[in-house]
């Protein structure tokens, strides 16, 4: 068997329908969440918040915990918040929202960035990581790049619009839960063309000179509304 053949494998309740209805559940989770979170919150309250949040809609269960990073902390990836500080959500501040909710047998994964107050520089970063996350599934739509080679140009395109992409940030899989069973690695990693609605893109980027960033992720999608 081929690297794809084995890396993409499903389990047995693997269903497209079921795999984007949990995608929209998990947007409009974010969406509910984010409508919430407001300057003076810390970020444990705004965890504590996202879970209510999840527990309302039916998605309370996750394959992955929620992700909830203010100010400097945005500059953190989900795997290393190890002793960062409990920060306050100021009035002109950002931050981002990333969850894995399980919906039925299916898993969503979502990540988006957003800002309060009227920083100039912040209220930039959500537009500037969505656009390379948006150049990124464009090449792939366009070339049938690698995962490798897709993670090679996000570096690119982060730097042509005056940003830098956070290393080892580098999309995995996503499946009928749960798709640890079937596949552990990341985007990355592949040497082949992903397949669509299998394999999550994650982009984080720094900005170049101030403590912040921003982070989103999607499914990779062969066409928006499929």
């Amino acid at each position: 068997m081929s690297d794809a053949q084995v890396e993409e494998r499903v389990g047995p309740n693997y269903d497209k329908a079921g795999m984007l209805e949990a995608r929209r559940r998990t947007w409009h989770a974010i969406g509910e969440i984010a409508a919430r979170i407001r300057p003076g919150m810390r970020e444990s309250e705004g965890v504590e918040l996202a879970r209510a949040v999840l527990k309302d809609l039916g998605l309370l269960r996750g394959w992955h915990g929620v992700y909830l990073r203010f100010g400097a902390n945005t500059l953190l990836t989900y795997w290393n918040k190890e002793g960062a500080p409990d920060l306050v959500l100021l009035d002109r501040d950002i931050f981002y929202i990333d969850i894995g909710p399980v919906w039925e047998k299916w898993e969503g994964d979502g990540g988006n960035t957003f800002v309060v107050g009227d920083d100039p520089q912040m209220r930039r970063a959500p537009g500037a990581v969505r656009e390379v996350f948006d150049r990124v599934q464009h090449k792939w739509r366009t070339e049938s790049l690698s995962g490798a080679a897709l993670y090679a140009y996000a570096g690119e395109a982060a730097r042509a619009i005056g940003w830098q992409l956070v290393p080892r940030v580098d999309g995995h899989r996503l499946a009928d839960f749960p798709h640890k069973a079937l596949h552990e690695g990341t985007l990355a990693a592949t040497s082949y063309t992903p397949a669509s609605d299998l394999w999550v893109l994650e982009i984080q980027i720094r900005h170049p000179t101030l403590p912040f960033g921003a982070f989103y992720e999607d499914l990779l999608l062969e066409a928006e509304g499929t």
